[in-house]
């Protein structure tokens, strides 16, 4: 935070900001010490103003408490905030802008209880021992989805975790051993590219496709358990184009980037599960990389098999992004100018 501490913390509290014809209010939040008020306001209090722009409140630190002013429906919906902020901290855990921004909207729904709910689910554990927890409510009906179906649509843009998450729940039901093999595939479609235009033989030719299937499974694995498996026939990574004339038993099947399949090859895909298989299906409809003239199978695909039973289409949007809040800002510069263009 800027400037001298003993300024800071011994700041009088803010006059209140009343909207309209409110009566002004003030509240007060008790906290442990000084250094949680640092860590809660952020560096130069960027987390600070970060709540002070969305809540309208105006907030300041003294050495025992933060103080908080506005109208009542500011200072409540502030107060809200930054005590469910205070106890994930207390727990150990980290807070950055975009979890901030996510705890605010929480709030303005009407559902702050939510907040500090989203760090009790533990998925997974990566290999190093990182627990890894559902941090929207949109990733948390995905898992929940992904527990209880066959097949599950995972729709949204990057940085959703819909790949991630889908990897971690596939290593917990093959170490649980409900599946015997795991199986990772995408289409080798990117941006115009051809196979044929990248060197090499077949398997360097696919590799860079499947790249953030081999991170994701290290993640959870670890290097050598996932040499080892995958020399064992227990996880195979490959283009979607090897599925083909196979039947999939005991299997968890992910489908990445299927947004890129036609509908010939997401017809094939989803007939080559077998007894006792999960299938996953993942994209981003707003990312084609196929020809216009083809339509693309997982559009089509969530047409077709809408009110299937047995199959669940769970849809994510910016609001799930838990890359850098820079990247949600981008999906909805994007979402407005097509809502725009296409108006």
């Amino acid at each position: 935070m800027n400037g001298n501490m003993d300024e800071i913390f011994e700041t009088p509290a803010p006059q209140a900001f009343p909207c309209g014809n409110e009566e002004p209010a003030q509240k007060q939040v008790a906290i442990d010490s000084m250094d949680e008020a640092i860590k809660l306001f952020g560096v130069f209090d960027e987390n600070l103003k970060i709540i002070e722009d969305e809540t309208g409140a105006r907030i300041c630190s003294k050495s025992d408490s933060i103080s908080i002013a506005g109208s009542v429906a500011q200072t409540e919906l502030a107060a809200t905030v930054l005590d469910k902020l205070l106890h994930i901290l207390r727990r150990g855990e980290t807070i950055d802008r975009s979890r901030i921004r996510y705890a605010i909207d929480l709030a303005k729904e009407g559902n702050a209880e939510l907040i500090t709910e989203l760090m009790d689910d533990v998925v997974a554990f990566t290999n190093k021992g990182r627990q890894i927890k559902c941090k929207t409510l949109g990733q948390k009906k995905y898992v929940a989805a992904l527990k209880h179906n066959t097949v599950v649509f995972g729709v949204g843009p990057a940085g959703t975790g819909k790949t991630y998450l889908a990897v971690a729940m596939a290593v917990l039901a093959f170490k649980n051993k409900d599946v015997d093999k795991i199986i990772l595939t995408r289409p080798a479609v990117e941006a115009g590219e051809k196979l044929g235009f990248l060197p090499g033989d077949l398997q360097n030719k696919v590799d860079p496709y499947l790249r953030p299937l081999y991170d994701a499974l290290n993640d959870f694995l670890g290097g050598e358990s996932f040499k080892n498996l995958t020399e064992r026939g227990a996880i195979e990574v490959a283009p979607l184009a090897y599925m083909r004339g196979r039947t999939l038993n005991d299997a968890y099947i992910i489908l990445d980037e299927a947004q890129n399949c036609t509908v010939e090859q997401m017809k094939m895909f989803l007939t080559r599960f077998g007894e006792g298989s999960r299938v996953v299906v993942t994209g981003d409809i707003t990312q084609i990389d196929l020809p216009r003239e083809r339509k693309s199978g997982l559009i089509h695909a969530l047409e077709v098999l809408r009110d299937t039973e047995g199959i669940a289409q769970v849809y994510l949007t910016h609001k799930d992004v838990v890359r850098h809040e820079l990247v949600q800002r981008i999906i909805k510069a994007y979402e407005k100018s097509e809502r725009y263009f296409h108006s």
